[in-house]
């Protein structure tokens, strides 16, 4: 499972953590949130998906990392909304494990959903939302959702 990260390149999911813990001891009294969002780009040969991490410090700015895998048979909108939420659980899933053997406490894990109350994803929003709230993880949709609708979304393209 490799992520890329716009300063130091590809990264395997073990050095994205390291990346991530030596980024929370250089500050360690400010307060964290890990954002995890998964966007997907519909083209004519299939789906790119791309599932960002985002490690913010409360108002003192974020980095980031994302991963980008492409599927060939997922067509149909209902469908890409949920593996993008399955795909954005998994990973932080992982994460949660990893903050918690680490010993990395008070960092707050969010699902940002590309869905939102306009257009094709209203109807979908209590199920994504259900399924991320029965996982265990805060969800936001848009307009708050910017890990899957601005970071994500910019390595679709």
């Amino acid at each position: 499972m490799a992520f890329v990260s716009p300063t130091l390149g590809v990264l395997t999911l073990e050095d994205m953590f390291d990346d991530i813990r030596q980024y929370v001891e250089n500050d360690p009294e400010a307060r964290y949130s890990v954002i995890v969002g998964t966007d997907s780009q519909l083209r004519e040969r299939g789906v790119t998906f791309v599932t960002a991490v985002v490690v913010h410090r409360r108002g003192k700015g974020a980095r980031y990392y994302y991963q980008r895998e492409e599927h060939r048979h997922i067509r149909s909108l209902r469908q890409r909304i949920f593996y993008e939420t399955s795909l954005s659980l998994g990973v932080a899933g992982r994460i949660a494990e990893w903050l918690s053997s680490s010993g990395i406490e008070d960092v707050d894990i969010e699902i940002h959903l590309d869905i939102g109350p306009n257009g094709d994803t209203r109807d979908l929003i209590r199920e994504i939302v259900g399924m991320v709230a029965g996982s265990g993880f805060s969800a936001k949709i848009k307009p708050e959702s910017y890990g899957a609708s601005t970071v994500a979304d910019r390595y679709t393209k």
